[in-house]
């Protein structure tokens, strides 16, 4: 919780998704990188004009997915390149992470590393799953042995559990609460509690069970201005779908709903 607490010291911190598009090599690349990189950019800047606490970068548009044995070099070094750009216009208080997608944990830690970033967003850390893409297995052990062989053991990193898009029926006899703790057994660092799917809603009883682990809790799905007061008590809340265009995940940020719940936010925790 110290080192979560030296990158967001507020009771309850907001941080920003920022969804690049397809990269090389995905059915849905449009051969301009420059382009992807100055529209990065942009979404980030509408978030530091509206003060968010931080910034998470993903590939959320390469659809579709494959699992990190399957990736080429050009994904880890597009990455690279948009979050070297993102980090030289986001100031050094302001953290920033980035998950690949899917199941690209040592490629985000790699990234974070070279780019100067404070935290990765990981997949399948405890607990084996079946998501669209395939079988995930457990990966704490085998990441952070990585970790520490390329000296990034200050970047966090923050472990999805029970995740959206996926299949549990392996483990329906393991508990949310046992997933957790095993997340914090093997020295994660935060979890993320999600709903089922992107941009749907976590269930706030979960949240409230998850705050018996010692580590931070971090909402990540279905946080909107209507339902922000449900999740107040976790440590973070992780936004994109609510901040695009019509509440789509896969439009454009739309700078007026980011205005709108900041403010609204912003009174309510003050």
């Amino acid at each position: 919780m110290q080192r979560f607490r030296q990158l967001f010291n507020k009771k309850c911190s907001i941080i920003g998704m920022v969804h690049v598009k397809s990269l090389p090599g995905t059915p849905l690349f449009t051969n301009d990188i420059e382009k992807i990189v100055i529209e990065a950019c942009r979404d980030t800047e509408i978030y530091l004009n509206h003060n968010l606490d931080g910034i998470l970068v993903e590939n959320m548009h390469d659809v579709p997915y494959v699992q990190s044995r399957h990736f080429d070099p050009e994904i880890t070094a597009t990455m690279s390149r948009i979050c070297t750009e993102i980090r030289k216009i986001v100031p050094k208080v302001i953290p920033c992470g980035v998950q690949v997608l899917s199941c690209g944990n040592k490629e985000a830690l790699a990234i974070a590393k070279a780019c100067n970033f404070n935290f990765i967003r990981a997949e399948g850390f405890v607990f084996s799953h079946i998501g669209d893409e395939g079988f995930t297995d457990a990966n704490a052990g085998s990441l952070l042995r990585y970790r520490r062989n390329i000296e990034a053991e200050d970047v966090l990193v923050l472990a999805d559990i029970k995740k959206k898009h996926s299949s549990h029926s392996i483990t329906s006899d393991v508990s949310l609460m046992e997933t957790a703790k095993a997340a914090e057994f093997f020295l994660a660092d935060g979890v993320v509690l999600t709903g089922i799917s992107t941009g749907e809603p976590a269930k706030p009883d979960e949240l409230m069970e998850l705050k018996n682990i010692s580590l931070p809790i971090l909402v990540g799905s279905g946080v909107t201005l209507g339902n922000f007061r449900d999740y107040l008590q976790a440590d973070a809340l992780i936004i994109g779908s609510y901040f695009k265009a019509g509440g789509l995940w896969s439009n454009g940020i739309d700078k007026y709903r980011v205005e709108q719940f900041m403010n609204e936010f912003k009174r309510t925790v003050k």
